[in-house]
């Protein structure tokens, strides 16, 4: 009988980067300023890492849903791909250290581009490109969708109407989400409201907030987690905003 192969998990993104080449890591940790030849700095590779970066991303959201439409898609894509998200996934990547142990500037150097958010963001994406170049997009996409994870979790739980994602999604089986108030609990000043979205005449979830509004997004939420559409809120994740709008500005929000 032949034995079932377990698929290894996808590498992280800082181990592809640690694992880079020596001269394409040190092209991708200089800075313009350091060099007289501005081709040899991260620039080029800046501007290569953020179309793989995007592409990755896109992919991603085009395959997690699938009844949704381009223009909800591309603002929520935006603000993952946003300068400010690159700049949280470069800290919590730790590349400010990586810079420090690893840049050929000089240590005040290495320090100024440490200590900038968004220089550090502008690394991410030169980090990113090096690492397509050198093996490729699979590779590469899987271990940026997962670092991003967390900036897709905290659009979703910013910018989406959830109600109009549950829509989108049960439509595709012909199914229509239906909400239905159960309960309404609390003094005049503090009211509470318990709302149960119904898909095809089934409970599929419940929430509870301080306008009906609020309680019927969040009941679309726990429906979407329930489906798999979205993955259940972890301790580091943002937590859902019941009062969501339709996928607001990217640039609105850190």
């Amino acid at each position: 009988m032949k034995a079932s192969v377990v698929p290894l998990p996808a590498p992280s993104l800082y181990a592809l980067f640690e694992g880079l080449p020596e001269e394409v890591l040190e092209q991708a940790l200089t800075h313009s300023s350091w060099t007289d030849d501005r081709a040899r700095s991260y620039e080029r590779l800046e501007f290569l890492g953020d179309s793989v970066l995007g592409l990755a991303v896109a992919w991603a959201l085009h395959e997690r849903f699938p009844g949704s439409e381009e223009g909800r898609l591309a603002k929520l894509k935006a603000f993952v791909v946003s300068r400010r998200s690159c700049g949280v996934v470069a800290r919590r990547l730790r590349l400010d250290e990586l810079v420090l142990a690893r840049a050929s500037g000089t240590r005040e150097q290495r320090q100024e581009l440490a200590g900038s958010v968004t220089s550090l963001g502008n690394v991410l994406e030169a980090l990113i490109g090096a690492a397509y170049l050198s093996l490729g997009f699979d590779i590469v996409r899987d271990a940026v969708v997962e670092a991003f994870a967390d900036r897709i979790a905290y659009g979703l739980s910013s910018y989406v109407d959830y109600k109009s994602t549950l829509q989108e999604h049960v439509a595709l089986s012909g199914l229509a989400a239906e909400y239905r108030l159960l309960q309404t609990d609390g003094p005049p000043h503090a009211r509470a409201f318990t709302s149960e979205v119904l898909v095809a005449g089934s409970a599929a979830g419940r929430g509870i907030g301080r306008s009906i509004k609020k309680s019927e997004q969040r009941a679309a939420h726990a429906a979407l987690v329930g489906m798999g559409v979205l993955a259940a809120p972890s301790a580091t994740s943002a937590k859902p905003s019941a009062s969501a709008p339709n996928v607001a500005s990217p640039g609105s929000a850190s």
